[in-house]
């Protein structure tokens, strides 16, 4: 199924731990690349990537924190799914990436059984803010990943 998201990883002094990351892979079971961003400098600690679909970028989020970081305490993994008002943002906590809430921010999920041949929906992150919520269930605080991650 087609849903495009952007994802932004960035972490201090981690080229050695993203660089693998920078080429395919067909042993991942993500499908995709991150290409280093160097707004203005040669400071190395951001990179990106855009997944076209669903499917690809399943067990992103369980492999990037298998990664060896030399620094865990500065990773920070922001998605932007195209159903999203704004990015959301996942930091290492315990030793697993977990998505922060964001003020008047809310992430709900069409619940049911996933259809045959998609990945399951990885949620919606909407700005409480701007206009009502009218999901069918809404969900605060630390959750589990969403198994589309």
């Amino acid at each position: 199924m087609s849903r495009i998201a952007e994802v932004i990883v960035l972490a201090q002094d981690a080229n050695e731990v993203m660089e693998p990351l920078t080429r395919p892979d067909p042993t991942r079971t993500w499908v995709g690349c991150f290409a280093e961003m160097r707004p203005g400098g040669d400071w190395g600690f951001g990179w990106g990537a855009e997944f076209e679909h669903m499917s690809w970028r399943s067990g992103l989020l369980k492999h990037l924190e298998s990664l060896p970081w030399p620094r865990p305490e500065t990773v920070q993994v922001l998605i932007h799914d195209e159903e999203d008002d704004c990015f959301g943002l996942w930091m290492i906590h315990d030793g697993r990436l977990v998505e922060i809430p964001l003020p008047h921010t809310r992430r709900a999920w069409w619940y049911g059984p996933p259809k045959d041949g998609y990945a399951p929906d990885p949620g919606i992150l909407s700005r409480t803010d701007c206009a009502r919520v009218d999901w069918p269930e809404e969900i605060d605080g630390d959750q589990p990943r969403p198994a589309a991650w």
